[in-house]
């Protein structure tokens, strides 16, 4: 059959005696595939001019976004950066250290964590709002998968990870992150958090004792409680308390609602609420650990202080590719084997972080994932060579830096530079800073990520949805966390593929304009492996039980945009048993590229059409006894 002959499909709500195109009507909307030759792969020509598109100063500065906005860049946004770059400065100094213990790891890793990145991003990533660095999820995932190993196995992860993003980046893979559903995403964020503020309570309780899993931390929480040390606990939560009243102190209304009508004093003060609620962390961290040095000086220890700090920069290096751990030396193969699933989860979820982070703040402008997975795989591999664990974009930074009125990916640069500062100046004064105040930043920041306000709108739109949620949210807190997403994307997948392998199928009596009557069946979606039993044996009972051998069925394929080998198998079966009980069966609205993978397996009695005036003398010519493969 000539399929060059063939008109298109007809527009969706119509079929046989429901309208038409106009006869020779086509219409190409969109085509999103590769130009390619007849067998579908991309031809020589077509994959040139991809490598030409991709060497166009357009695609360069699309690639490396801050050659499109420096040549603009202004004396109001440096100052805008400035302001914003130092608020997120002040926040991620303290969230650095804490972030480091809750990974398992000596303080100054969560700063070596904070600058790097700060800097590659600026460059090269396309949300100004994202401040990339040390996170509470790339934390717990570190500590979770570390096993007691060297902290320098962190700094392979990071290495590790950044090649991964970076990987996915020239892949363009991001169609991997649609496969972590708004449940699943909820079930793991909520487990992490509420794992993450486990974690922390025996720093606000002064306990010290091993392990990092949800239930050997409650555990030996129960069995060391004897052991609470007073001041910890009183210091760990009346700093809880100032944090969370702080947090909701830029939220207290300043004179007028309109700021028009505010006068300056009023505005001045309205600002200082906001900067007093943004930088609480820092505000209460020094307050405790002023009032820790005071203490120390007069020979009064009542809290376990952070300890030394290592002073001064990290030393730029390449990642260590191999490790003394005890009496063992570790190559990078061993590092690499040991961490396991995390060299795939860490990257994975955080480029999930970042995306979500750059939606939060786009104001409705695409988000480039393809651009994000670049430029967080280059931050992770330079972070590096400077010693840092995993990181990402950080939400709650990401809420101050757009509170803050950043103007472009710059404000990082001045964060990165204070950082730098607070190294080479500030690590002696780390050591007073109490544990139980950091801990206190890091439960007061968790405790918002647990998502339990979503479960009413989950139950009210789609009750499933809360199997793949309470599936992850339980496996991430009781086995691991990389275990647990694991666990709920299969879920999501099986959902997706009952659906898949169960299509609605619509039966209708039709009399066709030439007055033979038939049976239209038309499913309501793709041919693939897991519906084709389903839909063949559909198709067999219709033909048998609503109609008699004599009555011809027809299937309305303008639904299949697509089908597989197992289809194709399945329909030559399905065409054979129609050809031995002497029943017609007709295809209409057949797409060529379906019919291409259908004539693949050589069937014998494959009959179809795509118009209205085509299946007309098809079924005319099968009632008639002629024997015409096709129109």
């Amino acid at each position: 059959m000539n399929l060059s002959r063939l008109s298109p499909p007809l527009p969706s709500g119509s079929g046989p005696g429901r309208g038409s195109w106009p006869a020779g009507h086509a219409e190409t909307v969109y085509m999103s595939s590769m130009e390619g030759d007849d067998d579908g792969c991309p031809s020589v020509g077509a994959c040139l001019a991809r490598v030409r598109r991709c060497c166009t100063r357009k695609m360069l500065v699309k690639r490396v976004p801050v050659l499109g906005w420096l040549p603009r860049y202004t004396g109001a946004a440096a100052v805008a950066d400035l302001v914003a770059g130092v608020t997120v400065g002040l926040t991620v100094i303290p969230q650095a250290i804490a972030y480091a213990n809750v990974a398992g790891l000596p303080p100054q890793y969560g700063l070596y964590s904070s600058f790097m990145a700060c800097f590659v991003y600026a460059v090269f990533g396309s949300c100004k709002d994202s401040p990339v660095g040390p996170t509470a999820i790339a934390a717990i995932l570190t500590r979770e998968n570390l096993h007691d190993l060297p902290p320098e196995v962190a700094v392979v992860l990071c290495f590790l990870s950044g090649c991964v993003e970076l990987l996915m980046g020239v892949l363009q893979l991001g169609f991997l992150i649609d496969f972590i559903s708004g449940p699943v995403s909820v079930g793991f964020t909520s487990a992490a958090a509420i794992i993450i503020a486990t974690t922390q309570i025996k720093d606000i309780l002064g306990l010290t004792f091993p392990g990092s899993k949800f239930l050997q931390v409650w555990e030996n929480l129960f069995a060391h409680i004897h052991e609470t040390k007073l001041w910890d606990a009183v210091l760990g939560f009346v700093c809880m308390a100032v944090l969370l009243i702080l947090r909701k102190v830029k939220d207290i209304p300043v004179g007028p609602t309109d700021s028009k009508e505010k006068s300056g004093l009023q505005k001045a003060a309205a600002r200082f609420l906001w900067l007093v609620s943004t930088a609480r962390n820092i505000l209460v961290v020094v307050a405790c650990g002023v009032a820790a040095a005071l203490l120390e000086h007069h020979d009064l220890h009542p809290f376990n202080l952070t300890g030394n700090v290592k002073p001064g920069l990290p030393e730029l290096r390449p990642p260590p590719f191999s490790v003394q751990s005890g009496n063992t030396t570790l190559s990078f193969l061993d590092m690499a084997s040991g961490l396991g699933s995390a060299v795939l989860v860490v990257p994975l979820l955080s480029i999930l972080e970042n995306i979500s982070l750059a939606k939060v703040f786009s104001d409705g402008t695409p988000i480039d994932a393809t651009q994000e997975m670049f430029a967080l795989g280059l931050c992770n591999i330079a972070s590096s060579f400077v010693s840092s664990m995993p990181v990402s974009g950080a939400l709650s930074r990401g809420a101050v830096n757009n509170a803050s009125g950043v103007a472009t990916t710059f404000g990082g640069i001045y964060t990165g530079v204070l950082v730098i500062l607070s190294l080479h100046f500030f690590t002696p004064y780390f050591y007073y800073i109490p544990k139980a105040s950091l801990a206190a930043v890091i439960i007061a920041a968790v405790v918002f990520m647990v998502e339990f306000h979503v479960v009413k709108p989950i139950w009210r739109t789609k009750k499933l949805d809360l199997i793949p949620a309470c599936a992850t949210f339980l496996s991430c807190l009781f086995l691991r966390l990389e275990l647990g997403i694991v666990i709920g994307i299969g879920i999501n997948v099986l959902f997706l593929l009952y659906a898949s392998a169960r299509p609605t199928v619509c039966v209708q009596r039709v009399m066709s304009g030439v007055g033979i009557e038939y049976l239209l069946v038309t499913p309501d979606r793709s041919l693939v492996f897991p519906s084709v039993e389903y839909v063949r044996n559909m198709v067999s009972k219709v033909g048998l039980k609503q109609g008699s051998s004599s009555v011809p069925v027809v299937i309305d394929a303008r639904h299949i945009y697509g089908a597989d080998f197992t289809a194709a198998k399945g329909v030559k079966s399905l065409t054979e048993d129609f050809v031995k009980r002497k029943q017609p069966l007709l295809f209409y609205n057949l797409k060529p590229s379906v019919v291409e993978v259908f004539q693949g397996v050589r069937p014998e009695d494959l009959r179809y059409c795509r118009t209205e005036a085509e299946l007309n003398d098809l079924l005319r010519s099968t009632c008639s006894g002629r024997d015409r493969s096709s129109v």
